[in-house]
């Protein structure tokens, strides 16, 4: 214990990690805390456990700008299931089929689509980080327990359509702070009268940065003994 103590150090400055889908945000924030030996460290907006892509962690007196970060806007590459809706929105979830797909094609969905560019109110999921009365909406959720939420204001910027095979669209999405892209597939599916749920999400885009400049958990991992 005392010698991980001593190893601990006072290092400032941001990791932009490329996170990978089956972890939780903090998990690997826990990773890197300690794969740094950094003595404070914190995260900028969560991805969703079955989320990858780039999640800025900060380390040090750089906690102090994580801030501005969340403020900023994001862009998500996502595929979607039409036809089935799921109990979180997206595939950890109990999926049952929802409503028939056929007629949904590009150009349908293109139409669909041009409904939610721009300022548009969303109700945020129960499957959700934010709280009700200092609890996590997640974990009313897993007890059965649904709560009425306000819908709350956000700006979708961009919605590119990418290509539609078996029911399953791709789409590149950019939008505000606090746009909850399963919430807007479901939106979508439900205006679409069949229904869809998220079966991969991947944060492309995080206010200035691209994961061309960011590196994945084992990478750093490398580059660490390599420095040794």
């Amino acid at each position: 214990m005392s010698k991980h103590n001593q190893e601990v150090r006072d290092i400032n400055g941001v990791v932009i990690l490329d996170k990978a889908s089956g972890s939780s945000s903090n998990y690997v924030l826990q990773q890197v805390k300690r794969l740094f030996c950094a003595k404070k460290a914190g995260h900028t907006g969560s991805l969703d456990p079955l989320a990858s892509g780039l999640l800025p962690i900060c380390l040090g007196q750089a906690t102090k700008v994580a801030q501005f970060l969340l403020d900023d806007d994001k862009r998500y590459f996502v595929r979607a299931k039409f036809g089935q809706v799921s109990s979180t929105g997206d595939s950890e979830g109990k999926v049952v089929n929802f409503g028939s797909t056929n007629g949904i094609d590009e150009s349908s969905i293109k139409a669909t689509l041009s409904q939610f560019i721009g300022d548009i109110n969303q109700v945020p999921p129960m499957y959700s980080a934010l709280k009700r009365n200092g609890t996590p909406l997640y974990k009313l959720a897993r007890k059965g327990i649904e709560i009425e939420r306000s819908p709350r204001p956000v700006t979708v910027h961009k919605i590119n359509f990418l290509g539609l095979e078996e029911a399953i669209v791709s789409l590149d999405v950019s939008c505000s702070k606090g746009t909850y892209i399963r919430t807007l597939v479901e939106d979508i599916g439900k205006s679409l009268g069949c229904g869809g749920h998220v079966i991969e999400l991947r944060r492309t885009g995080f206010a200035h940065l691209d994961l061309i400049g960011s590196k994945t958990y084992e990478q750093l991992s490398k580059l660490k003994e390599q420095n040794l």
